[in-house]
């Protein structure tokens, strides 16, 4: 998964699917809070809509612009590969503690120190000034869910569809423990909102402290330029 060290068994044995097998993919996301959910939290309110959508479906299929982004994705994938040696990967992640915690980062590799490094690849018909802020929540969930240092996120922009640069842009985020507190104790509401949806007799108890976060063991990375 990497060019610089194998991912350790330990996260190996927190796979719990792979994209390859589309449906039992799409199953087992369905079991838990996955980074396309959080990356819909930011309020209470938003608790009761990621939950409407869970357990209702948002009704979308795809159209040209995620077809045009799953295309561009494996090209996308190989330039990650090749400039960063972050090499792709479509494995379905567990979180250490809370198992319901899941995330599928684009890319997944070991730093020769031993960091987990991740990337995360978007298509865009916009040009960014900053990473969207959605896009953040989903990076640093799957920084959470995976224990990862930091990820490289790369975007590629288009118009009609015809990338406008040789190249695709990138930056790297570092790890946010206090986003990823925040965004911890948002999924584990919308799990318990979840629960007595399904469970109408059950009682509502009051809510838990959010699930203890796995920081990374390494020393965190220094910031670097685009």
């Amino acid at each position: 998964m990497g060019d610089n060290g194998e991912v350790n068994s330990a996260l190996l044995s927190r796979i719990v699917a792979d994209s390859s097998d589309r449906i039992s993919w799409l199953r087992a996301r369905s079991r838990g809070i996955t980074a396309t959910d959080v990356a819909t939290l930011s309020t209470p309110a938003s608790i009761q809509r990621a939950a409407d959508a869970k357990l209702g479906g948002t009704g979308f299929s795809g159209n040209a612009f995620t077809d045009h982004g799953r295309a561009r994705e494996p090209e996308i994938a190989r330039w990650v590969a090749a400039t960063h040696g972050i090499n792709p990967s479509s494995a379905l992640f567990r979180a250490e503690v809370e198992h319901r915690h899941l995330a599928t980062p684009d890319g997944i590799a070991v730093t020769e120190r031993g960091a987990v490094v991740l990337a995360e690849i978007k298509t865009t018909t916009k040009s960014w000034r900053s990473i969207p802020r959605n896009y953040l929540r989903q990076v640093w969930w799957q920084q959470y869910v995976i224990g990862a240092e930091r990820t490289l996120v790369v975007w590629e922009e288009h118009k009609d569809f015809v990338p406008i640069d040789d190249e695709p842009l990138c930056r790297w985020v570092e790890r946010d423990d206090a986003e990823i507190a925040k965004l911890v104790g948002l999924a584990n509401a919308l799990i318990d909102e979840l629960y007595h949806r399904t469970n109408p007799a059950a009682r509502r108890p009051t809510l838990p402290e959010p699930a203890p976060v796995a920081r990374p063991l390494r020393e965190p990375l220094l910031s670097a330029d685009f």
